[in-house]
């Protein structure tokens, strides 16, 4: 399930490290629930819309924004308090939310992406390992974060054998430093091609790529 949400125009500048306010909106809407705590079954888009102006960003026409998660129960409870406080940022409320079933993909496709897609792993002596599109383990640290979350969605069988890759046919990928409050990751701007069953595509659809998609990276067009 997604949430498309389409945010008013700013009435104060937005910092370019504006991802916690999303976070936090998302939290506030998905109120008292295990999913705050667990494994990210879940993502959040970046804004869209906006532009640079005076080292920060500005919205003038209003921003679009999605959120979607593999869980559609939660739907109702999400609307709900959205519209009891539609308040996201700096000055931007929710003025229009359209939901979005989850499309079917078939067992291969290749997906854009709506947000940084951050893979990392913690090495023997207790350190942080960022990888990007063209390091070696990359691929395979994107795939082990899907099949877990797999796992504990509770797929089984042939639905944890799916792989995630970055698109080597791309020709224009890039990497981009994100801060999230007082940390800084180092991730990438490049499609994504997820191969399995039916079901395990369309859950990546939902849940994102990589890790922290709750947090606004990895998050599929």
């Amino acid at each position: 399930m997604r949430l498309h949400f389409t945010l008013s125009p700013n009435q104060q500048p937005v910092p370019f490290a504006y991802q916690h306010f999303l976070t936090g909106a998302f939290h506030k809407w998905l109120g008292h629930n295990p999913q705050h705590d667990d494994i990210s079954l879940y993502s959040l888009s970046w804004l869209d819309g906006g532009f640079m102006k005076n080292g920060a960003l500005e919205f003038p026409c209003g921003a679009r924004w999605f959120i979607s998660f593999h869980d559609d129960t939660l739907a109702g409870s999400i609307i709900d308090h959205t519209l009891a406080d539609p308040e996201v940022c700096c000055g931007m409320h929710v003025a229009r939310i359209a939901q979005q079933q989850t499309p079917e993909f078939g067992d291969n496709y290749t997906f854009k992406v709506g947000s940084p897609v951050l893979a990392k792993s913690k090495e023997i002596d207790g350190k942080v390992k960022h990888y990007i599109y063209s390091d070696p383990e990359a691929d395979a640290t994107l795939t082990a974060t899907l099949r877990h979350k797999l796992d504990r969605a509770g797929f089984g069988g042939p639905h944890n054998q799916a792989t995630v890759s970055f698109d080597k046919t791309y020709r224009y990928p890039k990497t981009k430093l994100v801060a999230i409050k007082d940390t800084r990751n180092r991730t990438s701007v490049c499609p994504v091609t997820v191969e399995g069953t039916r079901e395990a595509v369309a859950f990546a659809w939902n849940v994102g790529v990589g890790n922290g998609t709750g947090s606004g990276f990895g998050s599929l067009l």
